[in-house]
C-alpha cells in the first residue's frame, strides 16, 4: 500500500534562509501562485524523504508572530491552525531560524507550539553561526522548547539531510488522532511580554555567544549605516545601476536588434507584398521586437536588485530611507516595496502587505506607480537613444545613463511628494508607527538563487511579450492597415487607416503637450503595458516608412518629433498611468474601485500638467 502524502509547511522570520532552504528540497519541483480571495504568493512544492515519502511543501510568508497584524502574517497563522478554505492541514511545521539571530525566532516557536500542531524547528545557516564562534547546546534547546531541534546549511550540497532524516523519524513516530476544532487564540501583549521573557531565559541557557563576536557586519554597517555617508553609498548604487542600464547591456540589444532586423528582412524577401508580408515584418517583429530588445536592460535592473538582497543590503536602505519617508508620511517598511516597484509596480504594491497598519499600507499603494519600473525603460532607452547624444560628461559619466538616473529621480521625488501630500490632505490625524527593523547579517549572494530569481522575471516578462503586447500588435497593425488606400492615393497608407482617424480625433486633446496623432495611437494601447507604446510606434512608423523604418525607429524619430515633444513624452511617462494590471492589483489589494480611481486620476492629470510644462518650456528656451 503506498504511503499517503505528507504536508509540510515552512514557517519563519525574513531573512531566516527559508526560501533558500525551499529551493534546495524541492529544486525545479514548484509552482507559484496566489492563496484564493487574496493576492498573497502561494509557493508551493514536492520532494521525496530518504525512505520514499512523497511529500508537499508550502513556503509560508515570513512572519515575526501569529498575531495576524498584516495580510501575510494571516495566511500564515490561517494555514497553521487549518483555517484556510482549499489548504490541507500541515502534518508537519518547520519553523525556520537563522542560527546567528535566534532571540525572535524562539520566542515564534513558542507561540507556534502552543497551536497544538506537529512542531519542528530548523537551525539554518549553522555553518556560519559555527565560524563565527556561536554555540549551540541542540540537545538541550530541543529539551527547553519541548520540540525536535535540526541543523541545516540550505545552501551546501547535503547540508539538509539531517533534516530529511529527522522528518522521517516524526512523521513514522506520529500516531493519527481525529482532527479536532484548534481553539487557539492570539496571546495578549502582556502574554507576548512573557513569551519573550520566556525566550530570552531558553536562550541564555543554550545557546553561548562569542566573547569577541564577528565584527565584520558591524564594520561595514558603520559605514554604510552612517546618516551621511550611508545615504552617499546609497545614491551612488543607484547611480551606477542606472549607468550599468546603458553600458552594460547595450551589446546585447544590439545583438538582438541585429537578429530581428534580420529576421524582418529575411520575411520581407520571401514573402510576396501583401498583407500578410506586412504583418509579420511589421506587426509581429517589428512591433513585438522592438520590446523583446529591451530584456537585457530589464535583467540588469533585477541582477541589482536581487544581489542587494541576498547581500542583505536592502534592510540598510529601508533604514537609511526610514527618515527621510517619515517626513513624507511613509512608514520605513515602505522602502523595500517602493524599490521592488522599480521592477514592476504589481510585486511592489503586493509587497505592502509586510506593512502592519491599513493607513500606511494604502499610502504606500498609492504612490508605488509612481517608482520608474522596467516597463518605463524601453520607452525611455528609445527616446533618450534618439535625442540625447551618446557622449561622456566630466570625462567619465555617461549623458544617456545621466539622463536616466534623472528620470529615476524625478520618480522617487514625485513619490515621496504624493505622499506627503495625501498625509497632509487625507491622513492628517495620522503619525506613522516608530519603525523596528531586524538587519540580517551580510552573506555573500547565492548564484544559484540569483540565477532562479531572474530566469523567472525574464521568462514573466517574455511571456508578457508573447501575449499581452503580441495582441496588441494585431490589433494596432490591423488598425493601422485597414482600410486599404483609395487608388491613385498620394500619402503614406497608413494616412487613410482607422489608426489615423482615431488618432487624428483625440490629436487636440494632446496638441498642448506637443504629442501628434501616431503618438496619440500609440498610448491607447499602451494602457494595457507601458511598453507596448514603443511598439506601437515601431508599427505605425514602419507600415508608414517601409522596412528601414522598422530598423531605426528611434533615427526616424529624431527627424519627425522635436526635442520638446521627445522631452514631453518623457515628462508624460514618468507619471501616467499607463498599466492596467497595475490599477487591477491596486483594487484587489485595497478591496475598491474608489482607489484605484483616485490613483488613475491623479496620476492622468500629473502626467498632464507635467507634460505641459515640459513642451512649453522646452519651447520657449527654442527646443520646439
Amino acid at each position: 500500500m503506498e504511503a499517503p502524502l505528507l504536508h509540510l509547511a515552512l514557517v519563519g522570520t525574513p531573512n531566516s534562509g527559508k526560501t533558500s532552504l525551499f529551493n534546495a528540497l524541492t529544486g525545479s519541483r514548484q509552482k507559484v501562485a496566489n492563496y484564493p480571495g487574496v493576492t498573497v504568493e502561494r509557493k508551493q512544492g514536492s520532494f521525496v524523504t530518504p525512505t520514499g515519502r512523497q511529500v508537499s511543501l508550502v513556503d509560508l510568508p515570513g512572519t515575526y508572530s501569529l498575531r495576524g497584524r498584516s495580510p501575510d502574517e494571516e495566511i500564515t497563522r490561517d494555514v497553521v491552525l487549518g483555517r484556510t478554505a482549499g489548504e490541507v492541514l500541515p502534518d508537519l511545521v518547520l519553523c525556520v531560524a537563522d542560527s546567528t539571530n535566534l532571540r525572535l525566532t524562539i520566542r515564534l516557536v513558542l507561540e507556534l507550539k502552543s497551536t497544538g500542531r506537529p512542531l519542528m524547528l530548523v537551525l539554518n545557516m549553522f555553518d556560519i553561526a559555527t565560524r563565527r564562534g556561536v554555540t549551540v547546546d541542540v540537545p538541550r534547546l530541543s529539551e527547553a522548547l519541548g520540540v525536535p531541534v535540526v541543523t541545516s546549511i540550505a545552501v551546501r550540497k547535503g547540508g539538509t539531510a539531517e533534516l530529511l532524516r529527522r522528518t522521517d523519524e516524526i512523521i513514522a513516530a506520529q500516531t493519527p488522532h481525529p482532527l479536532q476544532p484548534n481553539l487557539w487564540q492570539p496571546l495578549t501583549v502582556a502574554q507576548l511580554r512573557a513569551t519573550q521573557r520566556e525566550a530570552d531565559r531558553i536562550i541564555a541557557e543554550t545557546i553561548s555567544l562569542p566573547a569577541r563576536p564577528d565584527t565584520w557586519t558591524a564594520r561595514i554597517d558603520a559605514l554604510v549605516l552612517h546618516p551621511v555617508a550611508g545615504l552617499l553609498i546609497l545614491a551612488l548604487i543607484l547611480f551606477v545601476m542606472f549607468q550599468a542600464v546603458f553600458a552594460w547591456a547595450q551589446p546585447l540589444m544590439e545583438l538582438l536588434s541585429s537578429a530581428f532586423a534580420a529576421l524582418g528582412q529575411l520575411v520581407h524577401d520571401t514573402l510576396p507584398a501583401g498583407l500578410l508580408q506586412s504583418f509579420l515584418q511589421n506587426g509581429v517583429i517589428s512591433g513585438v521586437g522592438s520590446v523583446v530588445v529591451f530584456l537585457p536592460q530589464i535583467i540588469t535592473i533585477f541582477l541589482f536588485i536581487l544581489l542587494l538582497e541576498d547581500f542583505g543590503y536592502m534592510a540598510r536602505a529601508a533604514f537609511l530611507m526610514d527618515r527621510i519617508m517619515g517626513g513624507a508620511g511613509l512608514h520605513g517598511r515602505a522602502f523595500i516595496p517602493l524599490l521592488s516597484s522599480f521592477a514592476c509596480a504589481i510585486p511592489g504594491i503586493m509587497a505592502t502587505r509586510v506593512i502592519d497598519n491599513r493607513r500606511d499600507r494604502l499610502t504606500t499603494i498609492l504612490i508605488a506607480p509612481l517608482m520608474t519600473c522596467s516597463a518605463r525603460i524601453p520607452v525611455y532607452t528609445l527616446i533618450i537613444s534618439a535625442f540625447i547624444p551618446a557622449k561622456q560628461i566630466w570625462g567619465f559619466v555617461n549623458l544617456q545613463g545621466l539622463v536616466m538616473f534623472g528620470l529615476y529621480a524625478t520618480g522617487i521625488s514625485s513619490a515621496l511628494g504624493m505622499s506627503f501630500l495625501i498625509k497632509f490632505f487625507m491622513l492628517r490625524d495620522y503619525a506613522p508607527a516608530p519603525f523596528m527593523l531586524e538587519l540580517p547579517d551580510y552573506k555573500m549572494p547565492r548564484p544559484r538563487s540569483i540565477a532562479i530569481g531572474i530566469y523567472t522575471r525574464a521568462k514573466m516578462f517574455l511571456q508578457r511579450a508573447g501575449t499581452t503586447i503580441f495582441s496588441m500588435m494585431v490589433l494596432i497593425w490591423f488598425l493601422a492597415s485597414f482600410p486599404q488606400p483609395p487608388a491613385g492615393a498620394a500619402d503614406p497608407a497608413i494616412n487613410y487607416s482607422l489608426a489615423a482617424v482615431i488618432g487624428k480625433a483625440i490629436e487636440p486633446l494632446l496638441a498642448p503637450v506637443g504629442f501628434n496623432w501616431q503618438i496619440a495611437v500609440a498610448l491607447i494601447p499602451g494602457m494595457a503595458a507601458r511598453e507596448v507604446a514603443v511598439a506601437a510606434l515601431g508599427t505605425v512608423y514602419a507600415i508608414e516608412g517601409g522596412k528601414e523604418a522598422a530598423e531605426q525607429i528611434g533615427q526616424l524619430l529624431a527627424t519627425k518629433w522635436s526635442l520638446a515633444t521627445a522631452l514631453s513624452l518623457l515628462a508624460w511617462y514618468i507619471f501616467a498611468p499607463q498599466c492596467a494590471s497595475t490599477l487591477a492589483v491596486i483594487r484587489r489589494e485595497t478591496g475598491s474601485w474608489k482607489w484605484m480611481a483616485i490613483t488613475f486620476a491623479y496620476m492622468l492629470v500629473l502626467a498632464y500638467a507635467a507634460s505641459f510644462a515640459t513642451y512649453n518650456i522646452a519651447v520657449a528656451l527654442g527646443a520646439g
